[in-house]
C-alpha cells in the first residue's frame, strides 16, 4: 500500500520588513518594522508514503497539474520495488487524481489500483499525519527566501526520515501505564523484628 497526496501550496516569503519604521506619534515608544508580504516563489510537494516500511518520497513541483501528477506517479512506480505485484494507492478525491491522464496511466500500469478515500475523511490516508511530521522536521519556525531553499530543506528532511524509518501506525500513541497489582485488598508485607 502506498499513500499519495500533495502538501501545498508552500511559498517562500518573509513577513518581517527590511527596515525599521520610526514611530509617528511622540507617545509611541516602540519601533515597528516595515511590512513585507512579498512572495518569492511557491510550489507543491508531492508525496508517496509506504506505512508498512515507513519510507517516503517527496519530489517538489512548481504547480499542481494533472501532468505533474502523472509524472509523479511514474516516479513512484520507479521508486517501488519492481517485484511488488500490486500497488494500492490511497488518494483523496482531488480532480487531478481522477483525470483522464491518470486513467490512462492506470491502464498502462496494471499493477496499480487507486483507492479513493471517502469525502471528509482525510484521516484515513496515513500520509496526512506524516505531512505533520515533515512540516515539523523541515518547515516549522523557518523563513525561506526562495522556493529552491524549501526544496532543499524538504529533501534533507525526507532523507533524514528515511534513515530512521520505522513502521507507521495509524492512531494515537498509547501512553505507558504501570501494571496493576493483583488483588484489591492485599495485605502489606510486615516483617516482625
Amino acid at each position: 500500500m502506498v499513500c499519495l497526496d500533495e502538501m501545498g501550496p508552500q511559498a517562500a516569503k518573509s513577513f518581517p520588513g527590511q527596515q525599521l519604521v520610526t514611530p509617528a506619534a511622540p507617545k509611541a515608544e516602540r519601533a515597528k518594522q516595515e511590512i513585507d508580504y512579498g512572495r518569492r516563489g511557491s510550489g507543491y510537494v508531492f508525496g508517496a508514503f509506504q506505512p508498512a516500511s515507513g519510507t517516503a518520497l517527496t519530489p517538489p513541483y512548481d504547480r499542481r497539474t494533472t501532468t505533474n501528477w502523472v509524472d509523479f506517479l511514474g516516479e513512484v512506480d520507479a521508486w517501488i520495488d519492481p517485484t511488488v505485484e500490486r500497488i494500492y494507492a490511497v488518494v483523496d478525491n482531488l480532480s487531478t487524481h481522477s483525470a483522464p491522464d491518470v486513467l490512462l496511466f492506470s491502464l498502462l500500469h496494471p499493477r496499480w489500483e487507486f483507492v479513493f478515500q471517502p469525502k471528509y475523511a482525510a484521516y484515513l490516508n496515513l500520509i496526512e499525519p506524516w505531512w505533520k511530521v515533515l512540516r515539523f522536521l523541515a518547515l516549522k519556525g523557518r523563513r525561506f527566501e526562495t522556493w529552491a531553499e524549501i526544496e532543499q530543506v524538504v529533501q534533507r528532511a525526507t532523507a533524514y526520515w528515511n534513515e530512521q524509518k520505522h513502521l507507521f501506525i495509524w492512531g494515537r500513541r498509547r501512553r505507558h501505564r504501570q501494571a496493576r497489582r493483583l488483588g484489591i485488598a492485599t495485605l502489606p508485607v510486615i516483617s516482625l523484628i
